[in-house]
């Protein structure tokens, strides 16, 4: 699955959370979903605490965030 398909969960709506990638159009950004797995919380308890998200969401923040630190760098400078 590649492209914008793979990502079908993540979207960028301009005037939501700072324009930060939220999962469908909410106000979960993909970061809070990385902050609670950094912090130990397992997939079933963000699941419990927010109960409109589903597992597919969780999953791919994580693939979104991991296939954004995989993209070059550039220098905005040039």
């Amino acid at each position: 699955m590649t492209g914008a398909l793979e990502f079908d969960r993540i979207t960028h709506v301009p005037n939501l959370m700072g324009g930060r990638p939220t999962i469908r159009g909410m106000r979960v950004t993909v970061g809070m979903i990385l902050d609670h797995l950094a912090n130990g919380y397992s997939i079933e308890r963000i699941l419990a605490d927010y109960s409109y998200l589903e597992r597919e969401d969780i999953e791919q923040a994580v693939r979104y965030a991991r296939r954004r630190l995989d993209e070059p760098d550039f220098d905005m400078a040039s």
